[in-house]
C-alpha cells in the first residue's frame, strides 16, 4: 500500500495558523508587564554623603529618623528608618517624655538604603536656611485631571513601599515625597504616566561632599 500524503496546501495554511498564534498570544499586553512599571525599580543608594531634614525619635536607645508625617501625639508618633552613630551630647531643641527623646533637626550623613549613619553634627531645624531648590516644572501646569491624579495617589503606599513619605496633587501636577530616588523612579514615572503627570522628590540630597 502507499503511504497517504496530506495535500501540500493544507500543510501550508496548517503552519500559518500556527504562526499566527502564536504571534497572537506573544502580543498579548496582560502577559508583558511594562518594563520600566512605576515602583517595580529600586534606586541605587547614595555613594556619597547626603543631606536631609526631619524629626529624630529616640525611644529607649532605637533611635529612628522620620522623614514623612508625624503624628501630634506626646511623645509624637512616626514611622522612620533606622540611625545610626547618633548622639544627644552637644544637640540643643531635644525633649523628652519617659524613656522618648525627640527634636527636628538637619542632618548630614550616608544611606546605604536601609539606614542613615550621621557623619556630621546636626542642625536644629529652626536655624537650617538650605537652598531653595529648582522648581522641576518651570511654572508650567501639570496635565492630569482630579481623577487620574486621585488613581495614583491611591496606589502609591503598595507599589512605593516603605520608601513612600507622602503626595498631594496641585496644579495638574501629583507631588510625591519618597526618601531617596537617584531619578530611577522620576524616569519610571515619565514612562508609565507622561513627562507632565508626576513629579518624585527626594528627601535626601547629595551634599557633593
Amino acid at each position: 500500500m502507499r503511504g497517504l500524503r496530506r495535500p501540500l496546501g493544507i500543510a501550508v495554511v496548517a503552519v500559518f495558523v500556527g504562526l499566527v498564534a502564536v504571534a497572537c498570544a506573544s502580543a498579548d499586553p496582560a502577559s508583558t508587564p511594562p518594563p520600566t512599571a512605576f515602583g517595580a525599580i529600586t534606586p541605587v543608594p547614595p555613594e556619597g554623603e547626603v543631606a536631609t531634614t526631619g524629626t529624630v525619635r529616640d525611644a529607649a536607645g532605637d533611635v529612628q529618623l522620620c522623614l514623612g508625617p508625624v503624628a501630634e501625639s506626646y511623645p509624637p508618633q512616626c514611622a522612620g528608618i533606622p540611625l545610626e552613630d547618633w548622639t544627644w551630647d552637644g544637640v540643643d531643641g531635644a525633649e523628652s517624655s519617659g524613656d522618648v527623646t525627640w527634636g527636628a533637626y538637619a542632618v548630614r550623613g550616608t544611606y546605604d538604603g536601609t539606614s542613615f549613619t550621621v557623619t556630621q553634627p546636626p542642625i536644629l531645624l529652626a536655624l537650617y536656611d538650605p537652598i531653595r531648590p529648582e522648581d522641576p516644572t518651570g511654572g508650567e501646569p501639570g496635565a492630569g485631571d482630579e481623577a487620574t491624579l486621585a488613581a495614583i495617589q491611591d496606589e502609591l503606599p503598595d507599589r512605593l513601599g516603605d520608601a513612600y513619605l507622602s503626595s498631594y496633587p496641585q496644579d495638574g501636577w501629583l507631588w510625591i515625597d519618597v526618601v531617596w530616588d537617584d531619578g530611577s523612579w522620576q524616569d519610571a514615572a515619565n514612562a508609565e504616566y507622561g513627562d507632565d503627570t508626576v513629579v518624585v522628590r527626594s528627601a535626601m540630597t547629595p551634599t557633593g561632599g
